[in-house]
């Protein structure tokens, strides 16, 4: 009889090791950007049960992660979430950065030292600082493990993929076809083929026409919706802006499952001895058309057809792999994009902040404490204000002083909630207030007084080819799942950070973090 109990105590202690040591065979990352966990809520009752709700009712499901800095993008998003660092550490605060003596706007990701494959466009992730998920991966599996990625647009692609990966996929603005950077090397034969096939893009461009989908009665989401006329839209490489457009619409996120179910098909994916990693970016924003309408039938849409999308994608990973065997990351990007705009005669609180103005003052002013002879202030980008080092340097000026006294200059503007300098942030002079400036921002990049201001103002730049923007200072919530791998389903309501998912991730792959990851992985992951 003692044998017996031994015996059985041996097999269940086996057991529960083994569950406890399940290392997935594959791992998917699904983020959507700009998912509003809202919108979720609102249209869930069109949504079928093997998409939205197959994740939250089988996933381990927290209520919102949240961004520890504001002005979030799609790039600073998806480097945060797949380094597990902020934009301090990983370098990436931003998609764009401004050449002040080309006077243009560049791309983050911008190298000339790598041509395009399938663009013109020249990428590599050389301004990422931090190692991503998929880089430790490839180190731990002294790269036997294949990672890629696949999104509509470079940035997304990139910064998911890291730098080790085996390749990173984007839509091209300019021809449609699948895009990438002679950074990774290689092209699998079927992203060739779909390229230049009878199934590319360009080849069904004509055919694709936006309308509802379902009846018009069923958007009822939001009350607010003026025009009872059903939406139409129509593709055409003969119009400007055909793809950005596109890249905007529901036939994004089916283009992106058709490559994704093609490297499913044919890439092997979890029959290799260590996990491999596919990251998949959806998009769930507002249509380029519509980006100063708030509450439209077309995000309706979106939603409805992406629930159609996930559904597809989680039955294909469950049929090639099985969910059993793959770990899925859900998530979105902790921002929304659109164009505000108030109906005439309606009055809100602010006033307008003229950039150019500013800076023409406080180089004035600047003059009558330190002279004439130069121009102390070198521009203005991104609520940022750059002054001219060089000046300040050959001057023999304190930078310190110099940045206080405009700062304090600066803070008498009508309309500026804060204002902190770019010398205090990298000296460790900040508080809770200022503390989101420097998570946001690195020091490299950073300019020299970071600007806050007040919810409702609107930002002027004195550009008839720019638009006004009116700042607005919400939270967005954004869910994030954990499905298959054996995990048990879950509701847990506390807020969890950005950072915290990456280490997470690598901990269940049995993996280092990222080599800039200061987040521990969540602990609902590591007693399971």
């Amino acid at each position: 009889m003692r044998k017996i109990i031994t015996s059985l105590i041996a097999i269940l202690v086996v057991t529960n090791l083994e569950a406890q040591q399940r290392t997935p065979k594959l791992v998917v990352c699904i983020t959507v950007d700009q998912l509003r966990g809202d919108y979720i809520e609102y249209f869930y009752n069109t949504f079928g049960e093997r998409g939205f709700k197959r994740l939250m009712n089988e996933g381990l499901v927290y209520n919102n992660i949240r961004f520890e800095f504001s002005d979030i993008d799609q790039a600073s998003a998806f480097a945060t979430l797949f380094t597990g660092s902020n934009p301090c550490f990983s370098g990436i605060a931003g998609e764009k950065t401004f050449d002040f003596e080309k006077e243009k706007e560049v791309s983050i990701l911008n190298d000339p030292e790598y041509l395009g494959n399938y663009t013109k466009e020249n990428y590599s992730p050389k301004n990422l600082f931090s190692s991503t998920i998929g880089d430790e991966l490839k180190i731990a599996s002294q790269g036997r493990s294949d990672v890629y990625s696949i999104a509509p647009d470079a940035e997304s692609a990139i910064l998911s993929a890291g730098h080790a990966a085996n390749g990173a996929f984007w839509v091209d603005n300019t021809n449609g076809k699948w895009a990438t950077t002679t950074y990774y090397k290689g092209i699998p034969w079927y992203v060739d083929r779909y390229n230049n096939g009878p199934e590319s893009l360009a080849s069904r461009l004509e055919t694709m026409v936006w309308t509802p989908t379902l009846p018009m009665e069923k958007y009822d989401a939001f009350p607010y919706v003026l025009d009872d006329l059903p939406f139409r839209y129509t593709f055409s490489e003969k119009f400007a802006n055909c793809y950005p457009n596109l890249k905007t619409s529901p036939f994004i996120n089916k283009e992106i499952n058709r490559l994704a179910l093609q490297f499913l098909e044919y890439g092997g994916f979890g029959t290799r001895s260590c996990p491999d990693m596919l990251s998949i970016t959806y998009y769930a924003g507002n249509y380029r058309g519509t980006m100063s309408k708030e509450y439209t039938r077309e995000i309706q849409d979106t939603y409805y057809q992406l629930d159609q999308d996930i559904e597809k994608l989680l039955d294909t990973i469950d049929k090639k792999v099985g969910l059993a065997n793959t770990l899925v990351v859900f998530t979105g990007s902790g921002y929304y994009k659109s164009e505000e705009s108030y109906p005439d005669g309606l009055m809100v609180n602010g006033g307008e902040f003229h950039p150019k103005r500013c800076l023409a003052l406080l180089n004035m002013y600047l003059m009558a404490i330190y002279g004439q002879h130069t121009s102390w202030v070198q521009g203005y980008y991104n609520n940022q204000i750059y002054l001219n080092r060089k000046a300040i340097e050959d001057a023999k000026l304190d930078l310190t002083t110099l940045q206080n006294k405009a700062a304090e200059f600066i803070q008498e503007f009508s309309g500026v909630q804060l204002v902190t300098t770019g010398r205090s942030l990298l000296t460790g002079d900040w508080n809770e207030g200022t503390a989101k400036f420097r998570q946001g921002t690195h020091h490299l990049r950073r300019g020299d007084l970071i600007i806050e201001l007040q919810p409702g103002w609107k930002v002027n730049l004195d550009n008839p080819k720019e638009k006004v923007k009116i700042i607005r200072n919400n939270a967005v919530i954004t869910p994030l799942v954990f499905m298959g791998n054996g995990l048990k389903p879950q509701h847990i309501y506390r807020e969890v950070k950005a950072t915290e998912v990456a280490p997470t991730v690598t901990h269940v792959l049995r993996i280092r973090p990222p080599n800039a990851t200061q987040s521990l992985p969540l602990w609902e992951l590591t007693t399971k």
